[in-house]
């Protein structure tokens, strides 16, 4: 059976554009029930006849699309989420709201079947639409979609400028916010080896003498699954020796 969808956008060009990218959808197939140009017809429909999904536009007149998203979550029959967006900066309150996905504009329609295959996935699994994000994950825009990178697989984390690096054993990723916040709400997981580095507890394998072209002589720290050396500072050194030795 092809997925059921409302499309929610206060923009009539944006409604026509999601209907045509849904019609070239193949897997999964997809019918268009209905559409609202807002938050209150949106959830006027769904009292009526319920849908496996809502495609949701954020900035809307009147109610946002994060506020209907919260209201439809105490609906009987709630669908699944997928917020499209021209703006990329509510995608961690998208998440904490449960979506299914976060997609930016102008949307392609491989991230289109993309985020719609996670639907059907989770319809075919028996399981409720929308999945809770787990907190140990941080959510990182990626290449116009947001993805969620499991703390476990984060070797450390690097401020460069204005972000942080995120690295784990296969890609490097880029992420707002500061290394205090993340040090004060993950102490358990992650050591602050420098004022500019964070690294994971757990990957931590020796500590090594090491030359710095800007620290000079010290020791630094290498971790599991990559060749990078991180260098310590004097003032850390004592708690990566107590860490290293434990």
């Amino acid at each position: 059976m092809p997925l059921k969808v409302l499309i929610v956008d206060d923009e009539a060009l944006a409604r026509t554009r999601l209907r045509t990218l849904l019609a070239d959808c193949t897997a999964p197939l997809t019918r268009v029930e209905a559409e609202a140009a807002n938050a209150t017809q949106a959830v006027e429909f769904l009292l009526r006849q319920p849908v496996d999904v809502a495609l949701i536009d954020i900035h809307m007149p009147g109610a946002d699309g994060l506020t209907l998203a919260r209201t439809l979550r105490t609906l009987p029959h709630p669908p699944a989420v997928v917020f499209v967006t021209a703006f990329a900066e509510h995608a961690v309150q998208a998440f904490e709201l449960e979506a299914v996905d976060y997609l930016t504009k102008p949307v392609r329609l491989a991230r289109l079947q993309a985020a719609l295959q996670k639907v059907e996935r989770l319809i075919n699994s028996g399981r409720a639409l929308a999945p809770v994000v787990p907190q140990d994950v941080l959510i990182i825009q990626d290449r116009g979609g947001t993805e969620r990178v499991p703390l476990s697989q984060v070797l450390y984390l690097k401020a460069e400028l204005k972000y942080i690096t995120v690295r784990t054993k296969t890609k490097t990723y880029i992420l707002d916010g500061t290394l205090s916040e993340l040090e004060e709400k993950y102490p358990a997981r992650f050591m602050r080896i420098h004022r500019n580095t964070l690294i994971a507890r757990h990957a931590v394998q020796a500590l090594e003498k090491h030359f710095d072209a800007e620290e000079g002589e010290g020791w630094a720290v290498r971790l599991d699954s990559i060749d990078e050396l991180l260098f310590v500072s004097r003032r850390q050194l004592a708690a990566v020796r107590e860490l290293v030795a434990g």
